[in-house]
């Protein structure tokens, strides 16, 4: 039971958190429980930390977080709740279990991403919302306003970004999630939707082979470890994620490696996808 209900109580606060405003349709949801025992776990969550939530708010129709909330049963790494949201994570893994096995994952440096940026952006994702946003990239480190419609968020191994419409460059962009600033200010209702974002609806094909200077030993080795097919390995992705794919792949496809053992793979159809690449 108690595992259980520390489950509940790690759903919660994820919520209550990372979206500010928590309703019982996400336990519902979530654990297959009833309206009535998911409003008696928030119940019991609010009992035990009567600082965290707000009195059910009729005009949110839901909990809201308190200004002074504290964690107990979640991190402060914004990846946990986009984790869990996205599938990635399907449910918390209770710290002792009958089919744990050791591991580790090597862990990536959390990105400096607060409750405060999140909570209007999943909002303006779900309701087609136009968002103004502080943001700052390598390119223009001076932080400038600008206004976008989120419309999926997107991991690519190391860190998460947000694809959105950019008012400002009149096109569908990648946003760094740690380069937003300050608090985005809700604004009204856009058609510029996932629906219209073309280069996010291309789905192009990458093929990798072998590095032809590498023996047919070493080759026969990766063809093994990739599970190729007549020597290649053939990976479909979204047109805009092409370049970050390749940089999960360690395909360098600007200069080869001095030595064949540390490029690996090599991309064989460079001039069908040049287009999608990075500069």
């Amino acid at each position: 039971m108690e595992e259980a209900q520390n489950r509940r109580f790690w759903l919660i606060e994820l919520i209550a958190y990372w979206e500010g405003r928590l309703t019982t349709r996400h336990l519902r949801e979530f654990f297959g429980i009833s309206r009535q025992l998911a409003s008696s776990e928030i119940g019991h969550y609010r009992k035990a930390y009567p600082q965290n939530l707000l009195e059910y708010q009729r005009s949110d129709g839901a909990h809201l977080p308190a200004p002074d909330f504290q964690r107990h049963h979640i991190s402060d790494d914004v990846a946990e709740y986009l984790s869990w949201m996205s599938g990635l994570q399907a449910s918390p893994l209770p710290s002792q279990s009958p089919v744990y096995l050791p591991h580790f994952i090597l862990p990536h440096p959390p990105r400096n991403i607060t409750p405060e940026v999140i909570r209007p952006l999943v909002r303006a994702l779900r309701e087609s919302r136009r968002v103004e946003v502080d943001y700052g990239s390598i390119g223009n480190p001076n932080r400038e306003g600008r206004i976008i419609v989120p419309h999926t968020f997107v991991n690519t191994g190391p860190r998460w970004h947000l694809r959105a419409w950019c008012e400002k460059n009149g096109d569908y962009r990648d946003f760094v999630l740690s380069r937003f600033h300050g608090q985005p200010e809700m604004l009204g209702k856009s058609q510029h939707t996932a629906d219209g974002d073309e280069k996010w609806n291309t789905e192009i094909t990458l093929i990798f082979e072998p590095d032809s200077r590498l023996n047919a030993e070493k080759k026969a080795v990766l063809e093994n470890d990739y599970g190729m097919t007549n020597g290649q390995l053939h990976l479909t992705t979204r047109a805009p994620l092409a370049n970050y794919l390749l940089q999960e792949m360690r395909v360098n496809t600007k200069m080869l490696d001095g030595r064949p053992e540390a490029q690996q793979l090599v991309l064989v159809n460079f001039d069908d996808v040049q287009e999608w690449l990075f500069g």
